[in-house]
């Protein structure tokens, strides 16, 4: 698509803050007023407005497209994106480790346990820990509780965790990059080690480095994101 605009500006309306295009309010994908929290956020936006060259690049959008993720589809469906975050919670991969007499078991218990044991103390929570693959349920009492700590955010925050729980595969670390000062690239390094270390066995294939450096990016983005959503 060609480059339809020329200016770019950032408007504050009831609800918050719009990104407009030579006055033209923006719309998400789904149709809606696309108005988020803080200036912060949407000067970001605007930017990625700005960004563009004489043809538009979709792929270059990405706090767009998580902006209109928020709105139209988290924000209609709260029950369910929370309840697909407690899926992650269930098969969360900071707590599904080697049997104790592998190697890799204690790899995993010195750099896991202290984000899963942060996690605990700062949630008041409980997590089974498993050894090998067999599914071991988490307490009704635990996901009751990260229930009610996803209920407390709103859906630009969901929207991130989200995307962030989908590309570590873990709950825990997800909710470790809501933190704030927390290190969004230390921990997808955490939540990624299992693959990491295979490939430093075996051998970095390039599609699988291009592959982990795209979910590292979308990983910091989407943790940047939150940080955006909650400046002002």
């Amino acid at each position: 698509m060609k480059r339809f605009y020329k200016q770019v500006d950032v408007s504050e309306v009831e609800g918050g803050f719009q990104v407009t295009l030579d006055g033209r309010k923006i719309r998400t994908q789904g149709g809606a007023q696309q108005i988020v929290p803080t200036n912060a956020l949407a000067q970001r936006l605007a930017d990625e407005w700005r960004e563009q060259g004489e043809d538009i690049d979709p792929q270059s959008l990405p706090r767009r497209d998580l902006t209109d993720f928020a709105l139209d589809q988290v924000q209609a469906n709260r029950a369910a994106t929370i309840a697909k975050l407690l899926s992650f919670a269930q098969t969360d991969t900071l707590c599904y480790r080697a049997d104790p007499d592998e190697p890799a078991f204690r790899q995993q218990r010195d750099l896991w346990e202290p984000i899963v044991t942060a996690c605990e103390a700062r949630e008041g929570v409980t997590f089974q820990r498993v050894s090998g693959i067999v599914h071991k349920a988490q307490s009704d009492t635990t996901l009751t509780k990260l229930e009610q700590r996803l209920e407390r955010e709103d859906h630009f925050i969901l929207a991130a965790t989200l995307t962030m729980a989908s590309l570590a595969a873990s709950l825990i670390t997800a909710l470790a990059a809501l933190e704030d000062g927390a290190d969004a690239q230390s921990l997808f390094a955490a939540a990624n080690a299992e693959e990491d270390w295979q490939a430093q066995l075996w051998g970095w294939d390039a599609e699988a480095q291009k592959s982990r450096a795209a979910r590292l990016e979308a990983f910091k983005l989407a943790a940047d994101y939150v940080a955006l959503a909650r400046a002002d």
